[in-house]
Parts: C-alpha cells; structure tokens; sequence
C-alpha cells in the first residue's frame, strides 16, 4: 500500500481544484459505524430493519421506536475528527480543496475545519421542531428526549415534535445542497472519493457531474466506479491519508 499512497501524494499535488466525496468509511476511526459492510449497522439485529426505522412513514409513524433507534445507533455526540478528515481541511486552506461532499451528517468534517461542505443527507448536529421550526442544537434534543416520558423530544413552546435535521428514506434531498455540490463537482480537476461504496442514490449519482481529469477512490471494498478511477486503494480511509 506503500506505493499506492505515494502515488496518491503525488496526484494530490497535481491537484488545483480538490472536491473529497466521502461517506461512511471516512468517519469509522471517530467510532462511527459504517451501514453496509460485514460489521455495519444493516448487518445487527433489530426488531425492524434499519431501512424501515430511519424512514420517512416510520418516524410519523413510531417516533418512540425511532428516537430508541436513533439515540443508541446513530448519534455519537462525542466523537472526534480523524486523520482524514483533518487532511482536507488542512487542504481547504491552501486553497487547492473546493469542498467535500458528504453523505455523512456526523458533522466531523466542520469539527476538522473544513468550511466549504455539502452534507447531502443533512446532519445530527441540526434539529428542528416541526410544529413551530424552533431550531435545536443536539445537546437540547437530548435533554429533551430525557425528559420526556415516552423518550420522543418536543418542543417546550407549542409542544411539536423535534426532528432531526437529517434526510430519511422516503424524503427529498436539499436542493440547494445538491446544486452546490453539483457546482464544486463539475469546477473540479481531482476527485478523491472515500470511504463510500457508491451505492446509496440520489447522492451516488452526483459522481456524474464530475468531468475533470483525475478520479481517485478510496474503500475498503469494490465500488462501481473502480474501472473508472486512475487510482483505487482499498484500506481504512483514515489510514490513507495519514500522512
């Protein structure tokens, strides 16, 4: 892998407009499980599939089963950016890197630094009542949900439900998420793909919008775009780009 990752130096350095697209792989060293490998979250047993927990019917539905889910599986509060995600945005700051585009919503990339990113998928860290809008860091949504009998957090001014600020099965993308991604994508000489299996769409496809010259991709596993890449290297993200 030695070479690999002096091959991946060597094609960041060329690189004048950077767009990082990660996913799940990138933030597994901050302790966050991924959702399709062999250990995953899909992989675990619930009383529901995950695909049905985090979806749109399920939450209006169920927001007691949700919030058990969601507390205990999806929100990892402590957890702290690792060496990839310092990385790019050290990069960002040379002015070489024009963003990331994330299917994550932990957040770890703003943690890291970086200032220019385009969560498609919303983010944990953003809540929402959906009664009156109030917005709610996630620290209040956790209060909230401790004290509430049921363990569904609610607005303390008109009683509505708090939601997270996230995209479930079932509901649209942001639209002006997605044509700023779009935007740096289609801007961008380098893409470096990371930690993604490239599967989950709408966001996959966004890869589409990339016309430039180099397409690089990091995973631990095969993606559909591998024939594509000019260079793939399958290992821990944070691994490769602790440099």
């Amino acid at each position: 892998m030695e070479k690999q990752i002096q091959a991946l130096q060597e094609i960041l350095d060329r690189g004048k407009r950077i767009v990082f697209f990660t996913g799940a792989g990138a933030s597994t060293e901050s302790g966050i499980p991924d959702f399709r490998s062999v250990d995953g979250l899909y992989q675990q047993q619930y009383d529901y599939p995950p695909e049905e927990i985090i979806s749109h019917h399920f939450f209006e539905s169920n927001p007691k089963e949700f919030y058990r889910f969601y507390r205990s599986r999806m929100l990892y509060p402590n957890a702290r950016p690792n060496a990839a995600h310092r990385f790019m945005a050290e990069l960002e700051k040379t002015g070489r890197c024009l963003g990331v585009v994330t299917q994550n919503i932990d957040g770890l990339h703003q943690k890291a630094g970086s200032a220019n990113v385009f969560e498609l998928h919303g983010s944990v860290l953003r809540n929402f009542c959906m009664g009156c809008r109030a917005p709610y860091p996630v620290q209040d949504l956790l209060a909230l949900r401790a004290q509430a009998p049921d363990g569904v957090p609610r607005c303390p001014a008109c009683g509505g439900i708090v939601k997270p600020d996230v995209v479930l099965y079932e509901e649209p993308l942001d639209e002006r998420t997605m044509q700023g991604a779009v935007d740096a994508l289609a801007q961008a000489d380098l893409l470096v793909v990371a930690g993604t299996s490239l599967a989950v769409y709408p966001a996959a496809g966004l890869i589409d919008f990339f016309t430039g010259r180099r397409l690089v991709i990091v995973n631990r596993t095969p993606t559909p775009r591998d024939r594509q890449a000019d260079l793939c290297i399958a290992a821990n993200v944070g691994d490769v780009f602790d440099f």
